[in-house]
């Protein structure tokens, strides 16, 4: 729901805004950079699709699933500690995935090395910011997640370049260095809003994580997170393998990683400053219902043009539902456990994150198409716009 507080929000809830958003572009434009990786780990490795895509698979289910864990931590100790480990863990697990030598290595150093550093960095970090808002909490929770979408659009395509001059080992370990630099320093900056930090004798307002979890509107927005999981993950990726299908260049196939980014960064911005005005659960509504039908076009996609509209599309849609989840935390649990409770909520996305882009590449592989899949995907998308309204019909308790 909208908030009525005019209080001004300090200066510093702005750098942390920022900072979020580098932190996002960081983790999530590394782990993005898996579909400039693809050919060379089949190539490399001799692997089939299915057995490639369960390495971002597997990424995701670790860092969704341990995103409780990361979240508890910051509400314990502060965001700055846990994002600063998170990143060194990211920058270990790319250095090692450039020394493998199978692909259970790859699983090991990439899958869950950046599991666990993307775990201590992303719930910490975007719920660093919930707690600094009120007038204005859908539009900085959009700019904050927006770093998401600006890592997707640049960091994929550099990766791509740096393989094609460096191969993809020494891509890899520059990498590394990028995340140790721009990661750790923008995780430095990260600090808990003055009404989110314990004081001796005062109770935080907001519900605990058990309060939560006892609460029937998280169950219905966790039930939204896992209807939604495969159809949000499976482009990352699949989309520029299905682009390479066609005939199209690689260095275009990858760049269409680039256009869901561009797409979400459109949708974080505007979708998080329009959900202050319309609500955010009615929002979350229209974004679902966009989201699965931008499949659609997918389908019927016969080149280039179309793909890019799809994943524009795809993206915008995308974009808004990831930046209002964390504002809808905030609205219905208050700041007292919010990294905890966006954490738990995430773990939702762990199985659609692992089965779904694993799941694309079996039924590549058994049927040369990806149609089952889109029809699939499209009909989860239904099933969660159904749960989102009884999201929105649900009582609100006061915490």
């Amino acid at each position: 729901m909208p908030a009525s507080n005019d209080t001004p929000e300090p200066a510093y809830a702005w750098v942390v805004v920022w900072a979020t958003f580098t932190c996002l572009a960081v983790i999530f434009g590394t782990a993005y950079s898996f579909a400039a990786l693809f050919e060379s780990f089949a190539a490399e490795f001799a692997a089939q699709r299915a057995d490639i895509a369960l390495v971002f698979g597997l990424s995701g289910l670790l860092y969704f699933t341990l995103g409780i864990g990361g979240g508890m931590l910051a509400d314990r100790f502060g965001p700055r500690v846990v994002c600063i480990a998170g990143m060194v863990c990211i920058a270990a697990g790319l250095l090692a995935t450039s020394l493998a030598q199978s692909m259970s290595t790859v699983y090991l150093a990439y899958g869950v090395g950046l599991g666990i550093g993307i775990a201590l960095v992303y719930t910490p970090s975007i719920g660093c910011v919930q707690p600094w808002f009120t007038r204005r909490r859908g539009l900085a929770a959009g700019i904050a997640s927006a770093g998401i979408g600006a890592g997707t659009l640049v960091v994929p395509l550099l990766a791509a370049a740096a393989i094609a001059w460096l191969q993809w080992r020494d891509a890899l370990r520059v990498l590394a260095l990028l995340v140790l630099l721009l990661g750790v320093g923008a995780a430095w900056m990260l600090r808990r809003a003055p009404a989110a930090a314990p004081r001796a004798g005062a109770a935080i307002p907001g519900a605990s994580l058990r309060d939560a979890l006892h609460d029937r509107r998280f169950w219905w927005l966790y039930l939204v997170t896992v209807l939604c999981g495969p159809t949000m993950f499976i482009p990352f990726a699949h989309v520029s393998a299905a682009a390479r299908d066609m005939g199209i260049a690689d260095a275009q196939a990858v760049g269409l990683v680039g256009m869901i980014g561009i797409g979400s960064l459109i949708g974080r911005f505007a979708i998080g400053a329009l959900a202050d005005r319309l609500g955010r659960s009615m929002t979350l509504v229209l974004m679902l219902a966009s989201m699965g039908s931008s499949y659609l076009l997918w389908f019927g996609a016969g080149g280039y043009t179309a793909l890019l509209v799809f994943t524009l599309w795809f993206g915008l849609s995308y974009g808004g539902i990831v930046s209002l989840l964390p504002a809808l935390c905030m609205d219905m649990f208050g700041g007292r456990a919010v990294a905890g409770i966006i954490g738990s909520l995430y773990s939702g996305a762990a199985m659609g994150n692992l089965l779904g882009p694993v799941v694309a590449g079996a039924v590549f592989d058994h049927t040369g198409n990806y149609n089952l899949v889109i029809w699939g995907c499209t009909g989860l998308s239904a099933l969660s716009v159904w749960a989102a309204l009884r999201l929105g019909a649900s009582r609100e308790p006061s915490y």
